[in-house]
């Protein structure tokens, strides 16, 4: 793992994986985990991009500075990574929070993304109360206090029934990040609103979303995908994290529309 400094002086950690010379794919993790949770993508991208997944501001290896985040800071955390790597134009693909983070680039940095993949996520997420108390929640009983009401969200009942062990891990993740980086990413998703921007993306963009989704529901990929000329949309039987819960299904999907859109 290895770390880079932002414009604002914020530590960044990353890893990259796949060939030195292949095309860049940059992953962009959700709100309450880190770089780990891409585990069940990278024996599958790695084959074909050089990928970088990095933490978050906030979460896991990267630091946590005070205050509110805003997506805008999330987006040139994205951008400093890249311009420290040397990397000119990245494909991206973010989950959730991260896929607000890809709709900023898109909007604002469309020369940059090559392709854009938008999983689990939404122009708007949540309302304000929503994430005002999910702030002062954790800021007063820790990240353990919203650990089980998250995993929910993150797992359909049945997969959580099914898979014990994983589900542990990521109640371990989720308990591991910082309450003041969870808060502060907080803030940033619950002032992005990107509904009347998303015209005026270019970039090719796939949109994922999942049926037993509550989070970012299918509704509101549906309208991520009508809002954004020309984009796929591919729907998969999850929850909000489907690129666990549906592995396989999500790689091809992600795969197949990326060596397509970079290809051309």
């Amino acid at each position: 793992m290895g770390k880079v400094v932002s414009s604002d002086n914020c530590s960044i950690a990353y890893r990259i994986d796949g060939p030195v010379h292949a095309p860049v794919l940059l992953l962009s993790n959700s709100l309450g985990t880190t770089m780990d949770m891409w585990a069940p993508q990278i024996a599958a991208f790695s084959q074909f991009f050089k990928t970088v997944r990095y933490d978050s501001r906030g979460h896991g290896g990267s630091q946590v500075p005070s205050g509110s985040y805003t997506i805008e800071r999330l987006g040139r955390d994205a951008l400093d990574l890249a311009d420290a790597l040397e990397i000119d134009s990245f494909a991206f693909c973010g989950l959730s929070m991260g896929g607000l983070v890809g709709q900023w680039l898109a909007i604002h940095h469309s020369a940059r993304v090559r392709a854009l993949v938008l999983a689990n996520t939404a122009a708007r997420i949540g309302v304000a109360t929503n994430w005002n108390r999910r702030i002062e929640t954790v800021s007063s009983d820790g990240t353990q206090a919203i650990a089980d009401e998250v995993i929910a969200r993150f797992y359909s009942s049945g997969f959580v029934s099914a898979n014990p062990d994983l589900v542990d891990d990521m109640r371990h993740m989720i308990c591991a990040i910082s309450p003041k980086g969870y808060g502060g990413c907080c803030a940033a998703i619950r002032d992005a609103d990107f509904r009347d921007l998303l015209s005026a993306v270019t970039t090719p963009t796939l949109v994922l979303a999942a049926e037993r989704d509550v989070s970012t529901t299918l509704a509101e990929g549906r309208f991520l995908h009508q809002s954004i000329s020309g984009s796929r949309f591919a729907q998969l039987d999850a929850a909000h994290l489907s690129n666990v819960e549906r592995s396989n299904e999500f790689n091809a999907l992600v795969l197949r529309f990326l060596t397509e859109a970079i290809s051309h």
